[in-house]
């Protein structure tokens, strides 16, 4: 089954990995080596469904205390508000 971008309408993407930055009230969970698919005429990003909820699960158990991240990084508050 063929999927087309909603955006442009092209049946032609590619498939890459990437960073995904989950935020939610203020917490953030950097996931590196996400995957992605990238419409290849307009740059439209695509996660499947089954991706998000798993960032999603993963966060919350980890700010629940039930996982433990990788590692942890520091961001700079001067970027992000006063």
């Amino acid at each position: 089954m063929s999927k087309n971008c909603n955006f442009c309408g092209s049946f032609d993407f590619e498939t890459r990995r990437t960073e995904y930055l989950y935020s939610y009230k203020g917490n953030y969970l950097l996931v590196p080596n996400t995957p992605v698919e990238i419409c290849e005429k307009c740059g439209m990003i695509y996660y499947e469904a089954s991706v998000l909820k798993e960032i999603e699960r993963r966060f919350f158990a980890i700010q629940k205390k039930k996982e433990k991240p990788d590692s942890y990084i520091e961001l700079p508050k001067a970027a992000y508000g006063p």
